[in-house]
Order: structure tokens, then C-alpha cells, then sequence
């Protein structure tokens, strides 16, 4: 009975071997006939273009060149000639401030400089009469016919007339420098434009009242939109990858297809910090000829660090290493060493190894594929 046992033990141990072993050659078997038959390779053509090596970041576009008109004098908006969009003239008439304080300041002045110059005409007449009388006294102390006293009282007459006409001409002077002032005042209630440009925002209402006592309140501004500066915000990562003079193009969400290039400028050496984000403003022009371009519109900025144009490419998912697998018009793929050049994640450049037209196969990540195209590629190899 218990040799009986024994048997019944052991016997159940040759069916699993058995099994184990149809499954081990099957699995074999298959993955021989599907090398064997070489899972389809996924290729690419060897074509010519552009490579470029970039830094991006996001930018927002203002004018390169503009002024903020303000008044300098204080007193009731009486008219403003333009409207915001419209394109002026150096020297154009924009505003007027109400004259007519200024109007009368300026004829109380010139009123007061007309009655000095009325009394210097007096005092030059009494500085005549004073220098006659000292001659003539003069003359007769000379012939002993008069008194030193005399003599000496026509000698300060004539000093003090003197005095006098200086004094008064020293007032004349301030008189005219005061009416100076005034007239510049009344010529500030008319505000021309300082440049040609165009109004991009007008602040002063008709018939609100200016105060420019501490400030020079501002009316309006004006730019000039014919080139337009691009302040790119670059991150404290890649700050250090651009310098004044590289290349840079942006495009505009309301037209992402045109790129618009300039050339760097500078970076602003003091960050933002917004959020516990530091980034740097990296400031170019842009030329605006055809007025695309406005103010805070947002701009795509594309830093180029290095470039090669109208080359030959070659996927970076098709490189191992130095290495291609290059597939033949009969489907067959061999290996085959290759020189790159600039790379900007997506395509390397190609010095040397491949020709224009070249298929080479792509590197796939699923297992069962890569493992059948390698003994595919290494049978190639061997015929």
C-alpha cells in the first residue's frame, strides 16, 4: 500500500515536464518564424532643412519710441484737436489749456516794462542835468568863483543820478525777464506734439482742469509704432544661453505663421520676481513698417543659439549612439556610422554618412518589434 503511494506520487511529474516543454518550443518557434519573417521596419527619408537650437520665452510688444505729452501749465482743457489712432506731425496742434489768465499776467507785464522804460527816459534826462551842473561847478571852483561845497554837492548829484538810471535799468531788465516767462507760460496753453508718431491713448477730458502745480499732469501719449520694441521675459535657466547680437524672431498669436526677426539688444540685469519666479526682460526691435504690430500685443520669442540651414536631417529617433540602421530598396537594413552636427532634440545635422533620399529605421520602444528587427537587421548583415 505504501509503495502504491509512492507511485501515485511521483507520476503527475512527467505531464508538467511535458507541457513546459511543448510551451518553451512553441514559444521558440514563434518568435524564431516571426524574426525569421522580420516585423515591418518603421522608416524615414533623408531630407534637406533647417536646424535650429533655441531658447524660448514669451514677450510683449511696446513702442520702441514714445512721449508722454503733459501740460505745464494749470487751467481748464478748452479743446483737444486729435483722437486716439491719429497720426501727427512734429509741431502739430493737440490741445489748448484756457489762456486768459495768462493773457492777462502777460499784458500787466508788458504794461510795467513800458512805465520803466517811460521813467528811464526821466532818469536819463536828470543824469544830463546832473552832469551839466558838475561841469559848471567845476569850472567856476577851477576860477575860485564858487565854493568847494557846491562843487562837491553837484559831484554827489550826479553820482546818485547815476545810481538811479542803473537801478532802474536793472528793473527793466527783470521786467523783461519776468514777461518772458509769462509769454512762455501763455505759449504752454497751446500744446503742440513734440514728434511724429501716432496717439495711442489720450488720459485729459474737454473741460477738465489741469493742476501742474507739483507735476505735469499728462494729456496724452504718442508713439512712434514704425518699430516696435519686444520685451521678452527669459527665465533664470536659460538667461545665461543669450547675449547682445544673437538672432532672434518672434511670432504673434494672432498670427503664429509669420515669423519676425531682430537682433538682441541687451538684458536688463535686474530680474522680476512674480511669484518666486525670477526672470529677466531681454529687450530688440522689430520693424513694424505695415502696422501689424501693436502695443501689449503677446509675442512667441525665439532665441537662436546655433543654426544650420538647408541641411541634411536625420530624426533623433533614428539615432543609437553614431549609428543609423539604413534600409535598402529589398527591405534589408544594415548599419552604418554617421558624423552629426547641430541637434535641437527633434533632428541632428548630418556631416557625413548619409546621402539625401536615404531611409533609415526608426528606433521603436516596444520589445517584440525591436527584439525581431535586430535579428532581422543581423541576418541582413550576415547574407
Amino acid at each position: 500500500m505504501a509503495a502504491l503511494t509512492s507511485s501515485t506520487r511521483r507520476w503527475p511529474k512527467w505531464p508538467g515536464v511535458v507541457i513546459l516543454v511543448i510551451v518553451a518550443g512553441s514559444g521558440w518557434w514563434y518568435l524564431q518564424s516571426d524574426a525569421s519573417q522580420g516585423a515591418p521596419l518603421n522608416t524615414i527619408e533623408i531630407t534637406r532643412g533647417d536646424i535650429q537650437q533655441l531658447v524660448s520665452a514669451t514677450g510683449i510688444l511696446e513702442p520702441s519710441n514714445y512721449v508722454d505729452v503733459g501740460a505745464q501749465v494749470s487751467g481748464q482743457v478748452e479743446t483737444i484737436h486729435v483722437r486716439v489712432g491719429q497720426t501727427v506731425e512734429q509741431g502739430d496742434l493737440l490741445a489748448e489749456i484756457d489762456p486768459t489768465v495768462y493773457v492777462a499776467k502777460v499784458d500787466a507785464t508788458r504794461a510795467q516794462l513800458k512805465n520803466q522804460q517811460a521813467q528811464i527816459q526821466d532818469r536819463n534826462a536828470q543824469l544830463r542835468l546832473a552832469e551839466i551842473q558838475f561841469q559848471r561847478q567845476e569850472n567856476l571852483f577851477r576860477e575860485e568863483a564858487t565854493t568847494r561845497e557846491s562843487l562837491q554837492m553837484a559831484e554827489a548829484s550826479l553820482a546818485s543820478a547815476s545810481a538811479q538810471l542803473a537801478m532802474l535799468q536793472a528793473q527793466i531788465e527783470q521786467t523783461s525777464s519776468t514777461l518772458r516767462a509769462e509769454e512762455a507760460n501763455l505759449g504752454y496753453a497751446r500744446i503742440y506734439a513734440p514728434m511724429d508718431g501716432t496717439v495711442v491713448s489720450i488720459e485729459a477730458r474737454q473741460g477738465q482742469t489741469l493742476n501742474a502745480t507739483q507735476t505735469a499732469p499728462v494729456l496724452m501719449r504718442i508713439a512712434d509704432l514704425a518699430t516696435m520694441r519686444v520685451r521678452a521675459q527669459v527665465s533664470e535657466a536659460d538667461v545665461s544661453k543669450i547675449q547682445s547680437g544673437m538672432k532672434v524672431y518672434f511670432t504673434t498669436l494672432g498670427d503664429p505663421d509669420s515669423k519676425l526677426y531682430g537682433t538682441l539688444n541687451y538684458v536688463e540685469p535686474t530680474p522680476e520676481v512674480t511669484n518666486n519666479v525670477v526672470l529677466y526682460n531681454a529687450l530688440f526691435d522689430a520693424d513694424n513698417t505695415h502696422g501689424r504690430l501693436l502695443p501689449n500685443m503677446t509675442a512667441q520669442v525665439f532665441f537662436v543659439q546655433q543654426e544650420a540651414l538647408n541641411v541634411l536631417r536625420v530624426p533623433v529617433s533614428a539615432v543609437q549612439g553614431k549609428q543609423v540602421q539604413v534600409v535598402g530598396s529589398d527591405g534589408k537594413a544594415q548599419l552604418r556610422d554617421i558624423e552629426t552636427g547641430v541637434s535641437n532634440r527633434v533632428h541632428y545635422e548630418v556631416l557625413s554618412g548619409l546621402d539625401e533620399g536615404d531611409r533609415v529605421a526608426l528606433i521603436t520602444r516596444d520589445p517584440r518589434a525591436a527584439a525581431a528587427n535586430r535579428t532581422a537587421n543581423f541576418r541582413g548583415v550576415l547574407r
